[in-house]
């Protein structure tokens, strides 16, 4: 039995009162060949990743992205509460810090537009990520030792790289996704970047260990 080739433009409406019979054999199974392919197509494209199947292909971003907030959140502004001395800004010196974080958190968050900033690698946000808990004997070092420059630079670097990092990781992670599969993943990428803010904010009192008079 020959089949046309062009059988989706050659094949005719067949009404529901109408009866298959009047129409030839080959009509008929080509018909029924064209309307089965369009139903599985329209089931495949139907059926997405569950939640916890999405969870398990992007751990590395949302442990990531939690790991992003808890190192800045507990730093930042926690370490203000150490003894970092007397220096030529005076009162102006926290206020210093604080916009100082603040700008450098909102320039990165543009640097990704920069094609040879903007890091994609899986590999490449996991290693940015964890070197930055260098940063953390760098803020005790130059608290304890360091002047209002290196504090100020420190700061900068800081609020920079997390906003870098946490928009790099916003663009690449749904990639390739589904529309409501890439809504359901930023809603997991939330949850996680969420839970980093409570948990830096919660470790930021670790500055305070050992201060006369903190509590």
């Amino acid at each position: 039995m020959k089949i046309p080739r062009n059988s989706s433009s050659e094949l005719p409406r067949i009404g529901p009162s109408e009866s298959p019979s009047k129409y030839p054999d080959e009509w008929l199974v080509s018909f029924y060949l064209l309307d089965s392919s369009m139903q599985t197509d329209d089931a495949s494209n139907n059926q997405r990743l569950n939640n916890k199947e999405l969870l398990v292909q992007n751990i590395d971003y949302a442990v990531n992205l939690a790991l992003i907030y808890i190192l800045s959140l507990s730093i930042f502004p926690g370490f203000l509460y150490e003894n970092t001395g007397h220096h030529g800004l005076g009162s102006w010196y926290a206020l210093v810090l604080v916009a100082m974080y603040n700008c450098g958190n909102l320039v990165g968050r543009y640097t990704p537009l920069v094609e040879w900033l903007k890091i994609e690698n899986r590999k490449g946000l996991t290693i940015a990520t964890l070197s930055r808990f260098f940063l953390i004997p760098a803020f005790y070092f130059s608290a304890k030792f360091g002047d209002q420059g290196w504090m100020i630079m420190l700061v900068t670097f800081l609020g920079l790289t997390t906003g870098h990092l946490n928009v790099c990781i916003l663009i690449t992670a749904p990639k390739g996704y589904k529309g409501p599969e890439k809504n359901a993943l930023g809603n997991l990428l939330v949850v996680f970047l969420t839970g980093g803010i409570v948990a830096g904010t919660s470790l930021c009192w670790l500055w305070l260990i050992g201060k006369k008079n903190a509590f």
